[in-house]
């Protein structure tokens, strides 16, 4: 997801290693105290400043001098011996133990530098001066203590070790400011300068009280606890604040500024925390925490910069680059990337903006992206409504009549969810309910104005393949929504039925003209008094079948419900024919030969209409039992074929079974009454599911 790039560059002129925390133009020194001042207050110091005067120095004696002449010089004398390289030797006291002070330093043999010595050796870098200045500090307290010193002359020694520890402070914090260019010995020797020094924090906090009771304390100045820990960790965050506070670099052609800084920030987190784990880590002692000391304070940096950002008036893009940022890209692919996750588990660092905020910049991302698609959805059935006006065929696809419309608009309301989902999965829930509202808007719009077409574009040279082609639409429409978004049962009414009435109404402008035609052709079944009806449902078959290469560019599924459709009309315009009571027959001869055409004529409808691809086998019984009631002469037989019938078909009523029975001419009125009050028995029962017989009218 993230294109990193490399930030880390060296300084202008020096060798820069890649992937290194480098913070170009960054001083090496701490402002709290000039370099001119601790020029000022070193130009005043000796070695004397820290050791007795003359008058209490014992001068050693010749064979002491020889023997120390001798005497294997330890490491320490030998690291000492650079500072005076070189320089005039000072004067025998500065190389004496005062007498105030234990003779044994603890850590350090041989003779203690001089100020000078050691404030060349700081400033050439050496932070192997670090422990003899603690020497000197120990020894300067020790002398307070012990009394003897003059106040004046205490505070003199005291300004001079508080200027070399400036100077010490400053070489230490340089190193770390940029850990990464420094050799790691020398940055092992400033990890253990401030770990030393935290440990000497801590005993002066446990010994304050004894010694401000000291004679002679009061002299000193309080200079601990200095908490050099603390000051790293001020420097970390001034680094954090330099490397985000760079301007990022031209972005990409299209990017705009917002998503150029959001870029500039999450690459540079990324890449500098995975330079701290993988090469300060192993180099810094445990106490220092290293990594969540780099990671609090890019990531409060990184969340001050995006707060000042969202104090701003944001345009919608830059809404949805802020919140993918803080709610997906920040937490999951840069705090949980591979290289980071083990390493932050144990970090709180939480959230770069508050979850008020975050509330209030989703439901503006949910409004905004809402009436985005909104809009987007009007374009492009607008865009489809002129194309059928203007008479423009549609495309063809596979042999099917094809529309762009339901593919745009279900592109347009999934790249939407997907916009929400990609900043979190539950508000891409909640835009998923807001886009299928709208979404349901749109087709309740799209039904409405296919019917206006229907009405006004009879006259058209492409008006049934427009139809076809929007047809066609609905099996897409009708996919993404029961797979895709997984629209569960309830609210299907309110999506689906537009397009199952867009369909019905399709199909009925489809078969208008067919059924226009069929309609003498079942007239002629009473006007002959059914005679010959075998070939007058030859001819209306044939007029159906010659009209069905007409459908052959709807998908095969609306084909198949297309000839249901026919297949239906078949069944019920013939039940219509029965019904016209224009037909009695007395004998029971006359009866069952009509049955018998019935059940012929039934034969031929469903044969015809499965093989075409109809599936309606629930009107395969439609015709052969009323045929059954037509031949039957016994009223008991009759009521029970009556009830199965209304089983089958709920919607089969008294005045139905009225028509039916009219035929039958050798009924008494009393039989017909009792053959009819069986269906009290179901009157309310049930509702059909499919309607037939409320599709005929009788009377």
């Amino acid at each position: 997801m993230l294109k990193m790039m490399t930030f880390f560059q060296g300084l202008p002129g020096q060798q820069s290693v890649p992937g290194t925390l480098n913070f170009p133009g960054s001083p090496q020194k701490l402002p709290s105290v000039s370099e001119s001042e601790s020029e000022a207050s070193m130009s005043e110091a000796s070695s004397e400043d820290l050791v007795p005067p003359p008058e209490a120095v014992v001068a050693p004696d010749q064979e002491q001098q020889e023997a120390a002449k001798k005497k294997k010089p330890t490491v320490l004398s030998n690291m000492f011996s650079i500072f005076t390289k070189g320089k005039k030797k000072r004067g025998q006291p500065s190389l004496v133990e005062p007498p105030l002070v234990p003779e044994s330093k603890p850590g350090l043999d041989g003779p203690i530098p001089t100020v000078e010595e050691l404030k060349a050796a700081l400033e050439q870098g050496r932070l192997e001066a670090a422990r003899p200045l603690l020497v000197l500090e120990q020894e300067l307290a020790a002398a307070a203590a012990a009394g003897g010193a003059s106040e004046e002359e205490l505070v003199r020694r005291q300004s001079k070790v508080e200027a070399l520890y400036v100077l010490l402070r400053d070489q230490v914090l340089g190193v770390l400011r940029r850990p990464l260019e420094a050799a790691p010995e020398r940055l092992r020797q400033a990890l253990a300068v401030v770990a030393e020094q935290e440990r000497e924090d801590r005993q002066a906090v446990v010994a304050a009280a004894a010694a401000a009771e000291a004679p002679g304390a009061a002299a000193l100045a309080a200079t601990r606890p200095r908490r050099w820990l603390q000051l790293w960790r001020s420097v970390v965050a001034e680094v954090a604040a330099e490397r985000l506070d760079t301007r990022p670099a031209a972005g990409a052609e299209g990017r705009s500024e917002a998503e150029s800084i959001f870029q500039h920030l999450g690459c540079t987190v990324k890449e500098d925390l995975e330079a701290v784990v993988e090469r300060l880590k192993p180099l810094f002692p445990a106490e220092f925490g290293v990594v969540a000391t780099y990671a609090e304070s890019y990531h409060q940096h990184f969340a001050a910069h995006l707060a000042s950002m969202a104090q701003f008036e944001l345009c919608e893009r830059d809404t949805y680059l802020l919140l993918l940022w803080v709610q997906n890209l920040y937490p999951n692919d840069i705090l949980n990337s591979p290289k980071l996750a083990e390493e932050l588990q144990d970090v709180s660092l939480g959230s770069l903006l508050p979850p008020k905020q975050i509330r209030l910049l989703e439901a503006t991302f949910l409004s905004s992206e809402a009436a985005n698609v909104k809009e987007l959805m009007a374009r492009a059935l607008e865009m489809e409504s002129q194309h059928w006006a203007q008479d423009v065929a549609p495309l063809r696809l596979d042999g099917h009549c094809h529309s762009e419309l339901a593919i745009d608009i279900i592109q347009i309301v999934s790249q939407g969810q997907a916009k929400a989902e990609n900043i979190t999965p539950d508000l891409g829930t909640q835009m998923k309910q807001v886009l299928l509202v709208e979404l349901s808007v749109l087709l309740r719009s799209y039904q409405r104005a296919f019917d206006e077409f229907l009405e006004r574009g009879k006259q058209l040279r492409n008006y049934r393949a427009n139809i076809i082609a929007n047809i066609n639409n609905c099996l897409s429409f009708r996919t993404s929504m029961e797979q895709k978004w997984q629209i569960l049962q309830d609210p299907r009414s309110y999506l689906l039925d537009p397009l199952s009435e867009l369909k019905a109404h399709g199909f009925d402008a489809l078969l208008q003209n067919l059924f226009v035609d069929l309609k003498p052709l079942f007239k002629r079944f009473t006007q002959t008094r059914w005679a010959a009806p075998e070939e007058t449902l030859e001819e209306i078959v044939g007029t159906v079948e010659g009209r069905l290469p007409e459908f052959s560019e709807l998908h095969d599924c609306f084909r198949e419900e297309l000839l249901e459709a026919v297949h239906l009309h078949l069944v019920k315009e013939y039940i219509i024919r029965l019904s016209k009571r224009r037909l009695v027959l007395k004998t029971a001869e006359q009866q069952q030969q009509l049955a018998r055409h019935i059940l012929a004529n039934a034969s031929v409808i469903q044969d015809f209409c499965t093989k075409n691809g109809s599936t309606a086998t629930w009107l395969n019984p439609a015709l052969p039992t009323l045929a059954e009631i037509i031949r039957l002469q016994d009223p008991s037989a009759i009521k029970i074929e009556v009830a199965t019938y209304a089983t089958w078909y709920p919607d089969f009523s008294k005045g139905h079974l009225n028509a039916i029975l009219a035929i039958k001419g050798n009924l008494t009125n009393s039989e017909v009454k009792s053959i009819r009050n069986i269906l009290d028995i179901n009157t309310g029962a049930q509702q059909p599911s499919r309607s037939l017989f409320s599709l005929i009218k009788v009377g």
